[in-house]
């Protein structure tokens, strides 16, 4: 079986980068629920041995996909500014998941030590450590501000019309005034301004405030 696995790639001339493109069609056309061996097996119209060679197993494919999600963020041309660059580089991470179906919930869950995730954080935090008050200070605004980007992105992909009536009416329903008298701002589908609201709102704290050293 081994020698059978070993050889099928060199005879239809298959790499690892045709599968992790072939993943990403995959994806694009039916989004996580649909990534399968066999569906990347089809799309390449090769054996599913030949996939499960090059990845091994389901979560190293994962690993790769959401290191070359990380892998589209440009690094160059960034703001003077240490606010403006961590800014830009979590706008564009933005982009580069919403480039893709699901793509926040592909890096979701994975954060591989591979080249480009690694890059993209040094990168990161890089422009965190010039403007916060402590080393812990920049480590974990750098995870608040991944997560917080990765959350609001799933929202945005997932967003429904359904989901937002059936949520209005429960609240229009119940006695919930703090929250309905808030509910079109909550409920808002801006997720740009949200975005660059929650992101501004942040990098101010981590500014000034130091996370505590013990």
């Amino acid at each position: 079986m081994t020698k059978k696995q070993t050889a099928a790639p060199a005879k239809v001339g298959i790499t690892l980068d045709h599968v992790v493109g072939a993943a990403f069609v995959v994806l694009d056309r039916g989004g996580v629920a649909k990534l399968s061996t066999r569906a990347i097996a089809a799309e390449l119209g090769v054996s599913m041995n030949t996939v499960m060679w090059h990845i091994r197993t389901k979560d190293r494919l994962l690993d790769t996909m959401a290191d070359a999600v990380l892998g589209e963020v440009a690094l160059d041309d960034l703001p003077e500014d240490w606010h403006g660059q961590a800014a830009e580089l979590l706008g564009r991470l933005r982009t580069a998941m919403l480039g893709h179906r699901d793509g926040a919930l592909l890096v979701t869950g994975t954060f591989p030590a591979e080249p480009q995730t690694l890059t993209f954080t040094d990168r990161l935090l890089t422009a965190l450590l010039r403007g916060c008050p402590t080393r812990k200070t920049a480590a974990w605004t750098a995870w608040n501000l991944f997560y917080f980007t990765l959350g609001l992105v799933q929202e945005e992909q997932a967003a429904s019309v359904d989901d937002r009536d059936r949520l209005h009416a429960h609240v229009v329903e119940r006695d919930l005034p703090g929250l309905n008298s808030v509910l079109d701002d909550f409920m808002s589908v801006d997720f740009e301004a949200r975005f660059r609201f929650g992101v501004g709102q942040i990098l101010r704290s981590a500014s000034t405030e130091a996370a505590p050293e013990h």
